[in-house]
């Protein structure tokens, strides 16, 4: 090939460079203005903000609620049971609507911490740093969180304990909103676990356990040293002094 068309050549493909440089310059350089578009797809649309009036509505509401009678797919939730605690319409569910298995207490332990024992404390004993900052304070306006341990509490179905984490009670607010059902059926597997801690005899263990239990020599308690005793030292550093 001819030494001045490969020159040529050369010059064309760094001229068709060109009009690449410039959109990539065009891309990513700061503007005053807003960009070019050929299609405008639905990056500007009209929209109203929150909690403003609207002359498109008769209400004059910007916000609309959900039609009437609607369902979002996939959320139906007919299970009654696992959505609402409840068999039928008022009736608390006794059984837990989901597998409980060790993954399932664990979880329930995680959101307990995280939503519960600000009030309830870890143990679950209505000892938490809300109620001991609302004691301390002295309005007498507090309510204290119950005790999740108390025999009332573990008389009551799961359905009941569910049903109070969804809607809240007294100063309790709702926490449907902010935690999911499974993970409420969760909370409710680790408080009775924690009931279960804190309620539970020797006959509840299993045989093997039992037996190493039984097995331990009981705890020797020292006394404390005579009121006039004032040494200070071991038993064997006294006796030799």
């Amino acid at each position: 090939m001819p030494r001045p068309i490969i020159y040529v050549l050369l010059v064309l493909v760094a001229l068709s460079l060109i009009p690449v440089g410039l959109m990539y310059k065009s891309r990513v350089s700061p503007k005053e203005g807003t960009r070019l578009q050929i299609v405008y797809d639905m990056d500007h649309q009209s929209y109203v903000k929150p909690q403003t009036k609207s002359e498109f509505f008769a209400d004059g509401q910007s916000m609309r609620l959900h039609p009437s009678g609607t369902v979002a797919r996939g959320q139906l939730q007919e299970n009654s049971e696992f959505y609402r605690g409840v068999i039928r319409d008022t009736t608390y569910t006794e059984v837990f609507p989901l597998e409980v298995t060790a993954e399932v207490v664990d979880r329930g332990q995680e959101r307990f911490e995280i939503f519960c024992a600000p009030c309830h404390s870890s143990s679950g004993n209505g000892a938490g740093m809300v109620h001991a900052r609302a004691t301390a304070l002295a309005e007498g306006t507090w309510t204290p969180p119950t005790d999740l341990t108390s025999q009332t509490v573990v008389d009551r179905p799961v359905g009941h304990i569910y049903h109070t984490i969804t809607h809240g009670i007294r100063n309790m607010p709702a926490y449907g909103p902010q935690i999911p059902p499974k993970d409420r059926w969760a909370i409710v597997a680790y408080v009775r676990a924690l009931q279960l801690s804190r309620n539970a005899t020797l006959a509840d263990v299993s045989p093997d356990v039992r037996a190493a239990l039984e097995a331990e020599p009981p705890a020797v308690s020292v006394a404390a040293p005579p009121a006039g005793d004032t040494t200070g030292g071991t038993p064997t550093q006294n006796q030799g002094e």
